[in-house]
């Protein structure tokens, strides 16, 4: 899934004003039928349904109804708009209680939001957000983790690191997840009858001789009961746990 678009490459100015509820409204004309937050979330279903490509400010202005002119009253242009999207499908959720238990309780449970959230809106696997335009939502999600991973002792840099390993890590099972529903939906081929197509060719291969520890493998080592997300997602906890631990002790020894 390439990426097609990039955050921050329109007016940031702009953008930050639209964000930030700083910016003029339209006031010429007759009354608006449209606002902000109504393109934005037009937007934003239109980018799940179709991807991100099919978002135009011609396509969004048939999806609402209105005039592609009228739109340019309310934001400047895709780039922008592309920044209010992001904001809005990345507004904190109100699940407070996955995140108490402590640091790690918090960041297991912000590994999970965010696998929700590419898979809501797989459209994000194709925006490079390298240069965030920072919204309410981007810092009002950032505010509530430092709340919780705050007690973790590590050094500023330290923590934002943590959280960009987490992102990481999941984004790239999310691309996983999406690129296989891609490829069964559009081969129009199972899992289960892809594998089947390549058995014989598979199974002379194993029996070559030439393959021993591939043949040796367990029956289940490719099952698809096995959740890979959770296995990867608690070995970065238990790394983190380790961390955690050494520089308490650390920190209680310099005292």
């Amino acid at each position: 899934m390439a990426t097609t678009e990039t955050s921050g490459s329109g007016d940031v100015t702009r953008s930050l004003e639209l964000l930030w509820g700083s910016g003029e409204r339209p006031t010429r004309g007759p009354k608006p039928a449209l606002t902000l937050e109504r393109i934005t979330e037009a937007a934003v279903r239109l980018a799940d349904a179709e991807g991100i490509a099919a978002v135009s400010m011609r396509r969004l202005s048939t999806e609402l109804g209105a005039g592609t002119m009228s739109l340019y009253r309310y934001v400047p242009g895709k780039a922008e708009l592309l920044d209010l999207m992001l904001n809005h499908v990345q507004a904190p959720t109100d699940d407070e209680e996955s995140f108490r238990g402590g640091w790690r309780a918090a960041v297991e449970a912000y590994g999970r939001e965010t696998l929700q959230q590419y898979r809501d809106h797989p459209w994000l696997l194709q925006v490079n957000q390298t240069r965030p335009v920072l919204g309410p939502s981007a810092l009002g999600g950032l505010e509530k983790l430092l709340t919780y991973i705050k007690p973790m002792g590590l050094s500023d840099p330290e923590l934002i690191s943590v959280l960009v390993m987490v992102e990481g890590y999941v984004s790239g099972v999310a691309r996983t997840q999406v690129q296989a529903a891609q490829a069964a939906e559009e081969s129009q081929l199972s899992d289960e009858a892809f594998w089947q197509a390549q058995l014989p060719v598979l199974e002379r291969a194993m029996e070559s001789g030439r393959y021993p520890l591939v043949a040796g493998l367990s029956e289940d080592a490719f099952g698809m009961d096995f959740d890979h997300f959770e296995f990867g997602l608690q070995r970065i906890l238990d790394g983190l746990d380790v961390l955690v631990a050494e520089r308490a002790r650390r920190d209680h020894a310099d005292r």
